[in-house]
């Protein structure tokens, strides 16, 4: 594989996980990123999930995993982090605290380790895919890995579109 190591990739090294990394052509006039890397991929939306940073009434920022197709529902994510409202923060914000820039922000080897929602939907899957640290880049591991190496939590954060 030809990709370079990124922050996401060395902290799946550290923590031990096996996984798999998937390699497209990044679009950057795609309207919905994370599909649009389904598609290059050909695998189902509903397992390569986007990496969305909000910010949580009285918590701070968070770092949300979502499925692609899926809209982050704010008014459970405040539920599930414990907080009072949430919105979604400002993507500059998101770039400064990840390290990651919009359209390569993984939950994996954050510059700043946000508190890591996971939708609730990733318990049932063998593998989910991630975005690797850089655009262009996936990576596919098991929910439970990603969950122990983010120190994540899974909460029904999500609606449907």
């Amino acid at each position: 594989m030809s990709a370079k190591a990124t922050p996401a990739i060395n902290a799946l090294k550290k923590a031990g996980v096996a996984y798999r990394l998937l390699e497209y052509e990044y679009d950057p006039d795609a309207d919905a990123i994370g599909m649009a890397a389904a598609a290059a991929l050909g695998v189902d939306p509903a397992l390569l999930f986007k990496t969305l940073v909000a910010d949580v009434e009285g918590v701070g920022l968070v770092c949300t995993v979502i499925p692609s197709p899926a809209r982050l529902d704010l008014k459970a994510l405040a539920v599930a982090a414990g907080g009072k409202r949430a919105a979604l923060a400002d993507p500059k914000v998101a770039e400064r605290v990840s390290g990651y820039v919009i359209g390569g922000i993984s939950p994996l080897g954050m510059r700043k380790r946000l508190p890591t929602l996971i939708d609730a939907s990733a318990a049932d899957l063998i593998e989910m895919i991630m975005n690797g640290g850089r655009r262009g880049l996936q990576i596919a591991a098991a929910p439970a890995d990603v969950l122990r190496a983010t120190d994540g939590t899974l909460a029904p954060i999500t609606v449907l579109n």
